[in-house]
């Protein structure tokens, strides 16, 4: 009876684990924060009512997008052959070099640029920069496909993942319709400050997804 209660109790607790795992990947992947310059940017000038239908459509298209990688990513490399350890290693070392942008500031102007870009048509401005790339780019594609990998065809665990992704992409929705008072509030010091921090943080679960990835070769390895 204790062992079955011990049983149990490891089960109900694993997804809690999960689901710290999977906020703070997700969170430092997305970086809501960091994305209010950029937004602010390209929506400058714009009506409130305009800066509001931009903010809900591009998280709307980022959810969706996050949330179908989630449902069929794991699915999507079985059919393409492609092993989930030298997924989780690749993803690994793209997530780092991501990482590494936003530690040394490349990623910053490359949002702002990208923005610029895009700026001239604002009726696509909310898919193209907003949620493509910015919310829902590589990074989160990768880290969302490797979580969802993590579940291992777990419907509680998948619950967990496509529930933080709503988290994550609602705290986005929230910081963008707050963004004209958040971003002079922030200022420029602070969000170098938090994307550096937040870099770094990410470089070290994109190391873990590389340890994890390796880890799995060679224990499979005759």
């Amino acid at each position: 009876m204790e062992r079955r209660l011990g049983t149990q109790h490891e089960m109900s607790a694993v997804p809690v684990d999960y689901l710290i795992s999977t906020l703070v990947t997700l969170f430092v992947v997305v970086d809501p924060v960091g994305l209010v310059p950029t937004f602010v940017a390209i929506t400058h000038g714009l009506p409130r009512s305009t800066r509001r239908q931009v903010a809900i459509r591009a998280s709307l298209i980022a959810a969706a997008i996050l949330i179908g990688t989630a449902a069929v990513g794991d699915w999507l490399l079985t059919r393409l052959g492609i092993s989930l350890p030298a997924f989780r290693i690749a993803g690994g070392l793209l997530l780092f070099s991501i990482a590494s942008e936003m530690v040394f500031g490349v990623r910053i102007e490359r949002q702002s640029r990208t923005a610029e870009q895009a700026i001239e048509d604002l009726r696509h401005i909310a898919a193209f920069p907003l949620a493509i790339p910015l919310m829902a780019g590589p990074g989160a594609i990768t880290a969302t496909v490797l979580l969802a990998a993590q579940a291992d065809g777990r419907p509680l665990f998948l619950f967990v993942l496509i529930g933080m992704i709503l988290v994550v992409i609602g705290l986005c929705l929230a910081i963008f319709l707050l963004a004209i008072r958040i971003g002079p509030l922030l200022g420029i010091t602070a969000n170098v400050v938090l994307s550096r921090l937040l870099g770094v943080l990410l470089a070290a679960l994109a190391v873990q997804f590389v340890i994890d990835g390796i880890r799995a070769v060679l224990s499979a390895a005759p």
